[in-house]
C-alpha cells in the first residue's frame, strides 16, 4: 500500500512538468512569431498602417461667355454664394444625417423637390425601430438563412411605409431630408451644390463659422446663365443642366469618357450643346491625400481652373432686337384681321450672302395662354430651320434655272400664260384669273407667272401639254427639279452649325404635281432655306453654309472684354451652280423686276433707295398650329406668305428671307410678307447709315408707312 502511494505522487509532478513544458514552448513560438513580425515584417506593416491614397478631384468652372459680332455681352455667369458637401470614402449615413441635422439649423433649404421615395428613405433611416418592426419574424428567419438578402429586406420595408409615416415627419425634419438627399445626391469625392439659390449673406457666413462642425461641408461661389437680353434669342442660345440634374443619362457615357464628372453641368440644346466642348472650360484640379479610413490628410492644388473659351456670334443683337420688334408689331396687327385668327407664327433670317454669317435669326409664336386664356408672343428663332413650310412662288427663280440648265427653256423664250386646261382637273391657272399673255421668262418673274413654271415643269419632264387633254409628263422631272433646287439649299440641310436642322418634307412622286413642285406649292422648306437660296442668287451662284458662331476667343479676367481669337470660322462653300452665268443673271433681272414697275412686289419697296432685288410667295396650305386639335380630321385651308430679298441689287450686302405660316384664310389677304419685309431691310440701312456716321438713327416714318392705305390684296400679295 505504501509502495503504491509513493508512485501515484511520483506520476503527477512528472504531468505538471510536461504542461510547463508544453506552455513555454508555445510561448517560444509566439514570441519568434512577435519577433519575426517585428524585425522581418515590421516595416511593412507600419507602411500598411500608414498607408495614404492620393485622389484628384476636378472642380467645375464657370462656363465660357457669349458676344454678338459688335462685342456686347450676350451671356455671362453670374457668380452665386454657395454650400456644397463631398461625400468621402467610409462616410455613413448616419454621419451624413448628423451633419445634415446640424446644416438645417444653419439655412434655409426648401423641400419643395423631395420625392415621395426621399421621404421614405428618410423615414427609415430616422425611424429605426419601427423600420424593423415592418418585416415579419418570417421574413427576418428567412433574412437569417440567407434567403433574403439586405436589399430585399429594404425594398419591403420602402413599401411598407405609409402616407401616415410619411406625413408624420415635421417640417423640420424634411428640411433636414431636403439637405440629406443633396449629400446622398452627390459623388465620392466631388463636391455636391446643396444651396445656391438665394442664399443670404448671413447663411453664408453662418456655415463658414462653423465648418469645422460640418465635416465634407464647403462654403464656395458658384454661377449661373445670364442673358444680357432676356428672351431675345433665347431659344437659339441655348440651354445648359442644373447642379441636381448633371450629365443627363442618355449621354453619360459620352461625356465621362470626355473627363466629365457625373453632376457636371452640360450643355443640352442648340450653341450650348453645339459648342459644348468649348464653352466648358478647364476645371480647377485638387488632390486630396487621405488616410485608409478617406480621412482627408492635406490637399494640394494641382492646376489652376479656367474659364471655357467665349464665343463672338454672327448676330447683330442691335438689328436682332428691332426686327424682333417689327415681326412682334406685324404679327399682332394682323392677328386682328378677321381672316388671320389662324396666324401664330413668324420667321425674318438677314444674312451676309457671301460669308454665310447670319445677322438675324428672328422667330415669334403666339399661343393661348391655358391659365389666362389670353394670347401671348414668345421667341421661336429655333423655328427657322426646324420647321418647314409651303412657300409659294419664292422658288420660281431656282425653276427658271432649272429649266435652262435641264434644256427645257432657253433665256428669252416665251409661252402664252392662260388657264391650262387639263383633262380631271381644275384649270390651273396664274393669279391673274385672264392670265397675262404671250411673255417671256423676265416676265414671268416679275407678274409671277404659273402658267410659265407649269410650261417649264413640263418640258423638264419631256412632256406635253393639249388643252382638255391628260397631261403627259415624265417622273425624272421630280428628280431633276429636286436636284437643282438642292443646289440653291432648297430641300437639302443648309450646315447650320446648330442641331435638329430640318430639311423639310418632299411630296410623293406624281407626275401631275411636278407642276405644283415648280410653283413652291408641294414641297415644303424653311426660311434658313429661303436665306441660302436667295443668298446663292445674290452672290452669284454659291451656296455658302450659313453660321451663327463668328469667333472663338480665349478668356480673359476684364469683365466684357474679348480674349485673342483661337479660331476664326471661314465661309465655307458648300457647291456652285451647275450652268452658265448668263442663266444666273436671267434670275437676278427678274428679281429686280419683281420690286419695279408692276413686279409683285412694287407696290412695298419700288421706292427703296437701297434697289433691293427679290421674290415674293403665296401659297395654298392647310392649317397645322397649335390650335390644330379643335379642328378634328379636317383643318382649315389657309395661305402661307413668303418673301426673299437682297440689296443692294448691284452689290448685295444683305439677304433676307421672311416667311408666315397660315397667315389669313380665304381670297382677301394682306401682304403681311412684303410689309414686314420692306420694314426690315430699312431698319438694315438705316441702323448702317447710323453706325457710319456716328450719330442717332431716326426712323424713317415716311419710309415705314409708304403706300401704308394701298390695296394690296391679290396683285401684291406674294403670288
Amino acid at each position: 500500500m505504501v509502495t503504491k502511494k509513493k508512485k501515484k505522487k511520483a506520476h503527477v509532478p512528472f504531468r505538471l512538468n510536461m504542461l510547463f513544458f508544453a506552455v513555454f514552448v508555445l510561448f517560444s513560438m509566439l514570441i519568434l512569431r512577435l519577433g519575426i513580425v517585428q524585425i522581418v515584417y515590421g516595416d511593412d506593416f507600419k507602411r500598411e498602417i500608414e498607408r495614404t491614397e492620393d485622389i484628384t478631384v476636378k472642380n467645375p468652372v464657370p462656363r465660357g461667355k457669349m458676344f454678338d459680332r459688335n462685342g456686347t455681352i450676350i451671356v455671362d455667369n453670374s457668380p452665386l454664394n454657395a454650400i456644397t458637401y463631398t461625400k468621402y470614402q467610409g462616410t455613413s449615413q448616419e454621419e451624413m444625417l448628423e451633419v445634415a441635422t446640424k446644416l438645417a439649423k444653419l439655412i434655409n433649404k426648401d423641400s419643395k423637390k423631395l420625392q415621395e421615395r426621399d421621404k421614405k428613405d428618410f423615414w427609415l433611416l430616422t425611424h429605426k425601430k419601427e423600420a424593423k418592426e415592418k418585416i415579419t419574424e418570417k421574413e427576418w428567419d428567412l433574412y437569417e438563412n440567407k434567403e433574403l438578402k439586405d436589399e430585399d429586406i429594404y425594398k419591403l420595408q420602402v413599401e411598407r411605409v405609409t402616407e401616415e409615416d410619411i406625413n408624420s415627419l415635421s417640417k423640420d425634419e424634411l428640411e433636414v431630408a431636403a439637405i440629406f438627399r443633396e449629400f446622398n445626391s452627390g459623388y465620392y469625392q466631388s463636391p455636391q451644390i446643396v444651396k445656391n439659390d438665394n442664399v443670404t449673406p448671413e447663411e453664408f457666413a453662418l456655415v463658414s463659422e462653423n465648418l469645422e462642425d460640418l465635416p465634407g461641408v464647403d462654403t464656395t461661389t458658384d454661377w449661373t446663365r445670364q442673358y444680357a437680353f432676356g428672351d431675345t434669342l433665347k431659344t437659339i442660345l441655348g440651354n445648359v443642366t442644373n447642379s441636381d440634374k448633371g450629365i443627363p443619362k442618355e449621354q453619360l457615357d459620352y461625356y465621362l469618357s470626355r473627363d466629365y464628372s457625373r453632376n457636371d453641368r452640360v450643355g443640352i440644346s442648340y450653341i450650348e450643346k453645339q459648342y459644348e466642348e468649348v464653352l466648358q472650360g478647364q476645371k480647377a484640379k485638387v488632390k486630396n491625400k487621405t488616410d485608409k479610413s478617406g480621412k482627408i490628410l492635406g490637399t494640394t492644388v494641382v492646376s489652376e481652373g479656367k474659364r471655357g473659351k467665349d464665343l463672338v456670334l454672327t448676330i447683330d443683337m442691335e438689328l436682332q432686337q428691332e426686327v424682333e420688334k417689327i415681326l412682334e408689331e406685324e404679327l399682332w396687327k394682323a392677328k386682328q384681321n378677321g381672316n388671320s385668327k389662324l396666324l401664330d407664327r413668324g420667321f425674318v433670317v438677314l444674312m451676309n450672302p457671301y460669308t454665310g454669317e447670319i445677322l438675324t435669326m428672328a422667330g415669334k409664336k403666339i399661343e393661348k395662354n391655358p391659365k389666362t386664356g389670353k394670347y401671348e408672343m414668345s421667341d421661336y428663332a429655333y423655328g427657322t430651320f426646324t420647321t418647314s413650310y409651303n412657300v409659294g412662288s419664292t422658288v420660281k427663280g431656282a425653276t427658271i434655272y432649272a429649266g435652262f440648265q435641264s434644256g427645257a427653256i432657253k433665256p428669252g423664250d416665251k409661252f402664252l400664260d392662260v388657264p391650262m386646261m387639263i383633262k380631271g382637273t381644275k384649270p390651273k391657272g396664274s393669279w391673274r384669273r385672264t392670265g397675262f399673255g404671250v411673255i417671256n421668262d423676265l416676265r414671268a418673274l416679275q407678274i409671277s407667272s404659273n402658267v410659265y413654271m407649269f410650261h417649264t415643269a413640263i418640258k423638264i419632264g419631256h412632256g406635253s401639254y393639249t388643252p382638255n387633254q391628260p397631261l403627259r409628263i415624265r417622273n425624272e422631272g421630280f428628280d431633276i427639279m429636286r436636284g437643282l433646287y438642292g443646289q440653291f439649299g432648297l430641300g437639302v440641310r443648309t450646315g447650320i452649325d446648330l442641331p435638329n436642322e430640318a430639311i423639310g418634307y418632299p411630296g410623293k412622286i406624281d407626275p401631275g404635281k411636278q407642276l405644283d413642285l415648280a410653283i413652291g406649292q408641294y414641297d415644303t422648306y424653311t426660311a434658313m432655306q429661303l436665306a441660302q437660296y436667295v443668298s446663292t442668287i445674290a452672290n452669284g451662284g454659291t451656296r455658302i453654309q450659313p453660321h451663327i458662331v463668328k469667333e472663338i476667343r480665349e478668356p480673359v479676367m476684364e469683365p466684357n472684354e474679348l480674349g485673342p481669337i483661337i479660331q476664326e470660322i471661314q465661309p465655307k462653300i458648300l457647291n456652285k451652280l451647275d450652268g452658265n452665268e448668263e442663266w444666273l443673271k436671267r434670275v437676278q433681272t427678274g428679281f429686280r423686276m419683281v420690286m419695279q414697275g408692276d413686279g409683285t412686289g412694287a407696290r412695298k419697296f419700288g421706292s427703296a433707295q437701297y434697289n433691293p432685288a427679290g421674290k415674293t410667295g403665296t401659297a395654298e396650305a392647310f392649317y397645322d398650329g397649335f390650335e390644330r386639335k379643335k379642328f378634328g380630321k379636317i383643318p382649315p385651308q389657309v395661305m402661307n406668305l413668303s418673301l426673299v430679298s437682297y440689296a443692294p441689287f448691284e452689290r448685295p450686302e444683305i439677304a433676307m428671307s421672311v416667311l408666315i405660316p397660315w397667315a389669313y384664310q380665304g381670297n382677301n389677304g394682306t401682304s403681311y410678307n412684303n410689309e414686314i419685309g420692306r420694314r426690315v431691310l430699312d431698319t438694315y440701312f438705316e441702323l448702317k447709315k447710323e453706325r457710319a456716321s456716328g450719330g442717332t438713327r431716326q426712323n424713317d416714318e415716311a419710309n415705314e408707312n409708304t403706300n401704308e392705305n394701298a390695296n394690296e390684296q391679290q396683285a401684291a400679295s406674294g403670288q
